[in-house]
């Protein structure tokens, strides 16, 4: 198992040092602001390294919208056999070359580089401290002794009594479990089509994963050193970002935001008024329907 990790210790400790090395002119050797950067720089790093999965999250996620039909009529034929109904949607999905959980490869990709991290984190957390990939005796006590807003960044929530780290905790796992939440509210209102099926698969996955990831990281977050928490906070608000680009300026067809995106770009090239009704926008007939009515003439006085 050692042989398997230590090219991750090796890989996450060297950009976080490298990071830090480079930060340290400006901030010190000691200080928490290095230490705490170089952990974001790592997520940069990673999430980039990452972007072109996430293209192929999002090609998989409008491959299932564009089977909803299908995957329909296979829940309406075969509602009475669960087993025949799973067989035929897993054909479904190997004819067509996608994944229902296309949308959980990030997480998964990221899943050996946070234990990873944890590990090292966890390390230099430990009286003596421990080192591991290329860490230096030096770079595990600077860190040990780095704060984030005065908590170290080696302490977590159950191994320290201090109560500067059970608030700083208390605030980054809030934070977590916040931007989990939201960034999948936000995929779920704006950037997945409507489903009227109360039965539809995706839209279950997708009602599990807004409650149960937030509730995972809140639970679980009190076990991980404040450096691992700032680490997932970061990406979590990457991810966010991220997705409201995508949604914004590349959503998925039949979504509300390619909608919105498509009365944007009609009114914009002249094609469509937006002429709108409460929440109902006129078609073009109505509106040049309404356009040729002569207009009525003013009396004269």
């Amino acid at each position: 198992m050692g042989s398997i990790l230590n090219p991750l210790y090796i890989a996450v400790s060297w950009v976080i040092v490298t990071i830090h090395d480079l930060l340290s002119p400006l901030f010190g050797t000691d200080s928490g602001v290095s230490w705490s950067l170089a952990i974001i720089g790592l997520v940069i790093i990673i999430r980039i390294i990452l972007i072109p999965l996430f293209v192929k999250q999002i090609k998989s996620q409008r491959a299932l919208t564009a089977l909803q039909p299908h995957m329909k009529e296979i829940q309406k034929k075969y509602k009475d056999d669960r087993q025949k109904q799973s067989e035929e949607m897993m054909k479904l999905y190997k004819e067509h070359k996608t994944n229902p959980l296309a949308s959980c490869f990030p997480i998964l990709a990221q899943a050996p580089i946070f234990f990873a991290l944890f590990t090292v984190l966890n390390g230099i957390g430990k009286n003596p401290p421990v080192k591991h990939g290329v860490l230096s005796q030096d770079d595990v006590v600077s860190a040990a002794q780095a704060k984030f807003f005065g908590a170290p960044i080696s302490q977590t929530f159950l191994g320290s009594d201090i109560t500067t780290v059970k608030l700083v905790t208390v605030i980054l796992i809030a934070f977590m479990s916040l931007t989990t939440f939201t960034t999948q509210r936000q995929l779920m209102l704006k950037g997945m089509p409507k489903m009227d099926s109360s039965n539809n698969m995706m839209l279950q996955q997708q009602k599990i994963m807004l409650y149960a990831f937030p509730l995972i990281f809140a639970i679980s977050g009190v076990n991980f050193p404040i450096g691992v928490l700032i680490y997932w906070s970061t990406t979590n608000l990457w991810t966010w970002g991220q997705q409201f680009y995508v949604i914004k300026r590349n959503p998925t067809p039949g979504s509300p935001a390619y909608e919105e995106l498509q009365r944007k770009r009609a009114h914009k090239s002249g094609e469509v008024s937006p002429e709108v009704q409460g929440d109902t926008v006129q078609s073009d007939e109505e509106i040049k329907g309404q356009r040729n009515q002569p207009k009525k003439k003013k009396k004269k006085k």
